[in-house]
């Protein structure tokens, strides 16, 4: 489909849809192009810019998978970090975070599970403690 912009000889100005540009021209030829003003059928295509397509979801959905790959690298690396520095207590880390806080006064990082409940306890009593995302490795 093409859509151009038409001017009649009154100077009015409106735009049609043809389904090529051989269509507009068979059209015009016949006369069976007329104002929609006037009803003239002296009819002219005007300038008019090129309709490029452009698909703002596409390039939006490109944009979104981009961020999404660069955001899944700094969180694989995040964790790779975590992994190699700190201890895996697994789901024991709200027992071993108090622990550490309140009795062995030696400081470590430690990582593993804990429920919101317990994440927000912690955070009450002082520990210092932090939330982040974590991907699992696809095994094998």
């Amino acid at each position: 489909m093409i859509k151009y912009k038409l001017k009649c000889d009154s100077n009015h100005n409106f735009d049609s849809w043809f389904s090529s540009s051989q269509d507009y021209e068979k059209l015009k030829r016949k006369k069976l192009l007329n104002c929609p003003e006037c009803n003239s059928s002296s009819i002219q295509k005007t300038i008019m810019s090129p309709n490029l397509s452009y698909n703002k979801s596409a390039q939006k959905d490109k944009k979104s998978a981009k961020f999404q790959k660069e955001l899944k690298t700094k969180i694989k690396s995040l964790q790779k970090y975590i992994e190699k520095n700190c201890d895996n207590v697994g789901n024991k880390f709200a027992q071993e975070a108090r622990k550490i806080y309140y009795d062995d006064k030696r400081s470590r990082g430690i990582y593993g599970t804990a429920s919101s409940d317990q994440m927000k306890e912690l955070t009450e009593e002082g520990i210092e403690v932090s939330s982040i995302p974590w991907i699992e490795k696809k095994e094998h």
